[in-house]
């Protein structure tokens, strides 16, 4: 299965994989959103679990498939000051996100409305919620892109199955993270519908997003490292600031944290075994 995805990828070349990445992990947001058809409630507990094991999923992703590669390209490219790239690279991405969230008005899943976070605004909850969800997004989709387009671009068929098991990862968290936007918005009165369509929407900047990565990748050879610790420092800094405090505003802390853990694991497990 692996094997015929790579060659596929191959075929298409690095936007157009870059694009079905983005796209793939688009479906999967979706597919958790889907979930909001079955269920009305969901319990805190659960939300916690899933909150955290996306956590773990990206935070694994940002170490084993981006920072860890860019420090090695660094020891080649850059000899003279191999930690320059990535130390750089990891500073600008978390800089990058760190704007967005002073800039974008957003408020986390557990948090209320008077929490909010970004430019103050008269927008809705919803609105509010969404707009959270996209900026965890936009580094995720970031991260896909760049990595596909590094594989590709290269023709290292190792460094594409990394890139194949980065863009796995990355879909398997998003399905409880489509989940996790889409039943707040049920809760609050929506209909079946319109909490899945808000609920996968918020996703739609992956596909963007991935494209871009893709993209700088191909034309800016030289800058892969950086663009590779970029998207780790990226996602690190939504981990840190966005996920992490979703999972500690009730007494689920501790099963938050074995979530985080097995999601740590699985994406070390794809890594590795993939990779």
């Amino acid at each position: 299965m692996i094997q015929q995805i790579k060659d596929l990828l191959i075929e298409i070349g690095p936007i157009w994989s870059a694009l079905l990445g983005g796209l793939f992990t688009w479906g999967c947001t979706a597919a958790g959103a889907a979930l909001v058809v079955f269920f009305r409630n969901m319990k805190r507990s659960i939300l916690d679990v899933m909150l955290g094991l996306s956590g773990g999923i990206m935070l694994a992703a940002s170490f084993f498939s981006l920072l860890k590669p860019s420090i090695e390209m660094s020891e080649q490219s850059f000899p003279t000051m191999p930690w320059m790239p990535a130390v750089v690279g990891f500073g600008l991405g978390a800089l990058f996100v760190f704007l967005l969230d002073k800039l974008l008005p957003h408020l986390h899943i557990n948090f209320k409305v008077s929490e909010a976070e970004g430019i103050k605004s008269s927008w809705h909850r919803t609105t509010l919620l969404i707009m959270a969800i996209t900026l965890h997004n936009i580094p995720e989709g970031l991260a896909v892109g760049v990595v596909l387009g590094a594989a590709l671009d290269s023709g290292t068929a190792t460094s594409l199955t990394g890139a194949i098991a980065l863009a796995i990862g990355i879909g398997i968290q998003d399905i409880p993270e489509g989940f996790a936007v889409s039943m707040p918005l049920r809760r609050q009165g929506l209909s079946r519908w319109k909490s899945f369509f808000y609920g996968q929407l918020s996703a739609i900047v992956e596909p963007i997003a991935a494209v871009i990565g893709a993209v700088l990748v191909l034309f800016m050879h030289n800058f892969l490292p950086f663009a590779l610790a970029f998207a780790a420092g990226a996602m690190i800094f939504v981990v840190v600031e966005e996920v992490i405090p979703e999972t500690q505003r009730d007494r689920y802390t501790d099963i938050a944290a074995l979530g985080f853990i097995a999601g740590f694991l699985i994406m070390m497990f794809l890594d590795v075994s993939l990779g």
